[in-house]
């Protein structure tokens, strides 16, 4: 974490640690007495920090980590399920779902760093980020089936999608445990990194992505998710009236300035 030392603290918040460094919004989770459980108030405070990433013009990408030794252990039940049966929101006006399953989309990447546990709703994180980093000692168990519940944060469709019927089926229907190389073998993970390299890692990738223009880097989420979504057709449809947006925009400017001059393109987002 000595990378982030020195990093700009954001927002103050209860159960999270904000800090901002250029053009990276870092979100860690910090309940470590409780391995990072979420309780109404830490769903709350998630929900503000992305829409935080997706309302800053300087944000360009986030990175997603734990404090403590574990990523998540998931719900804290006994703080969410009376909000559940009362059918209260667990998300304020005005934010955004981290788990993607409705309401106000983040439009910017997001990279997920996980080590220790990742429990339950926590696999559902990884699958509504966009790149995932995972420490080689982190373990995973999707734990609902056996609690009388079922994955109700999008891994009942993204996880088949991500990893294959068969591999999704394997770990949800059993709610056993498995480890990193098993995350990257069926691709709930993208990188694999030795112990308490995970933060270092994902925030190197969040800045190399952070380089790149940010319209298209948005353009580029937006086409691969309507796809998802609507499929192939809708996203078939939306290209080219995507692309002569961009052609028209300062950022396309900027980079054929950079191509005839041979210096490094400054992006604006605009």
């Amino acid at each position: 974490m000595s990378r982030l030392a020195s990093w700009e603290w954001a927002v103050d918040y209860e159960f999270l640690k904000v800090r901002r460094a250029g053009a990276v919004l870092v979100i860690g989770l910090n309940r470590p007495r409780k391995r990072n459980a979420f309780n109404v108030e830490m769903l709350h405070e998630l929900s503000h920090a992305y829409a935080e990433l997706d309302s800053d013009p300087d944000a360009r990408v986030g990175v997603l980590y734990g404090e403590g030794g574990a990523f998540t252990a998931g719900l804290d039940l006994l703080s969410v399920a009376p909000a559940m049966q009362e059918g209260g929101a667990l998300y304020p006006e005005g934010g955004v779902d981290p788990w993607r399953i409705g309401g106000r989309e983040l439009s910017k990447p997001l990279v997920a760093a996980v080590h220790g546990k990742c429990l339950t709703l926590g696999i559902e994180l990884l699958l509504a980020s966009d790149i995932v980093v995972a420490d080689a000692g982190a373990t995973f168990a999707q734990l609902e089936v056996g609690r009388g519940l079922f994955p109700f944060g999008g891994a009942t469709y993204r996880f088949p999608r991500a990893s294959g019927w068969g591999n999704a089926m394997r770990w949800m229907l059993t709610a056993e445990e498995f480890g990193a190389a098993e995350a990257l073998r069926i691709g709930l993970v993208q990188e694999v990194t030795p112990e308490g390299a995970h933060v270092a890692r994902a925030v190197a990738i969040a800045e190399s992505v952070a380089r790149q223009a940010p319209l298209g880097v948005q353009a580029t989420l937006r086409s691969a998710r309507l796809a998802l979504r609507e499929g192939e057709s809708a996203a078939e449809s939306a290209l080219t009236p995507e692309a002569q947006k961009l052609f028209t925009s300062d950022d396309l400017r900027v980079s054929l300035e950079s191509f005839l001059t041979g210096t490094p393109p400054e992006y604006r987002g605009r």
